[in-house]
């Protein structure tokens, strides 16, 4: 009996320790745990992971705004002009051009025309169309304008370029480690091959961004001199064949003066002249059955 009441009591004690070890364990995780809680955000994030979390979008979001304000755009425009001295207005122009960083490409000019191929920095263009329109005795007669969107050809070629370079290094990496003759030369070809494919992209990614930056600008100009030339040379035609017309006319009036004057001599001389050519048909033909009927 006081052998069961001694175990008991060892297992009644055995279960109290028990409960006092994990409340103490409890408190304890409780009290590691509140200060990261107090820490947390109500987002479930700490504040440094919410700041960083905040730049990042903002980040996102400035990149996507900058992506669609840095359009990749190919402008072409061409402007005709009508000038009082041609010779001056294309050194005006070329001077415009070459003040905003630009430069004369092409240029052909005769006595009364000139034109010229400008490219002008792509942000300064409508400066500069600006700018030729309010030049003095210059007056603008048309004016065109058109703009390209380049952009997705741009970003495809940057992903090649890209692509293209890290083959190129894979390839050069292989040649490193080549032990035998065939195998050097067979990727020193594969090699020559890719680096040809490479640089040729890089032609066409520096020729598209060459267009991009800068503008192509055509300024065709004519004299308005000449324009008053063209307009007297009409008129002098228009004035010769009025004139041929009137003498035409006057031509016939005298005809018809000289037919008036004629007709009264050809009535006169004209009546007896055809009585005499009738009467003596009607005689031959009255003469003719005669010599029939005498026949035997």
């Amino acid at each position: 009996m006081g052998r069961r009441v001694g175990l008991a009591v060892a297992a009644f004690a055995v279960v109290a320790l028990a409960g006092c070890g994990s409340d103490m364990s409890s408190g304890s995780s409780a009290d590691m745990a509140a200060p990261q809680a107090a820490q947390q955000q109500p987002g479930g994030g700490t504040p440094k992971q919410e700041s960083a979390g905040k730049a990042g979008s903002g980040e996102a979001q400035q990149a996507g705004s900058s992506a669609q304000q840095n359009r990749q755009l190919v402008r072409t425009a061409t402007i005709d002009l009508r000038a009082t001295d041609v010779t001056a207005v294309l050194a005006q122009v070329k001077g415009l051009a070459i003040a905003e960083g630009g430069y004369s490409a092409q240029e052909k000019s005769q006595a009364q025309t000139a034109s010229v191929t400008l490219k002008v920095p792509g942000d300064r263009l409508d400066p500069v169309l600006e700018s030729i329109g309010r030049l003095d005795g210059v007056e603008v007669s048309r004016r065109e304008l058109q703009t390209e969107d380049v952009t997705e050809q741009v970003v495809d070629i940057e992903a090649r370029l890209a692509n293209q370079r890290a083959s190129v290094e894979r390839v050069r990496g292989l040649l490193d480690r080549a032990s035998t003759t065939s195998e050097i030369t067979d990727i020193e070809a594969e090699l020559t091959k890719r680096q040809s494919e490479l640089e040729s992209l890089q032609r066409r990614y520096e020729t598209l961004k060459g267009q991009v930056a800068m503008s192509t600008l055509t300024v065709v100009m004519s004299s308005q001199r000449a324009l008053a030339v063209v307009v007297e040379e009409e008129d002098d035609f228009l004035s010769a064949f009025a004139g041929g017309w009137k003498a035409l006319l006057a031509a016939f009036s005298w005809l018809l003066v000289v037919l008036g004057g004629v007709l009264p001599f050809a009535v006169v001389l004209g009546v007896p002249a055809f009585g005499y050519l009738w009467w003596r048909r009607r005689r031959r033909a009255a003469a003719k059955p005669a010599v029939t009927t005498a026949t035997p």
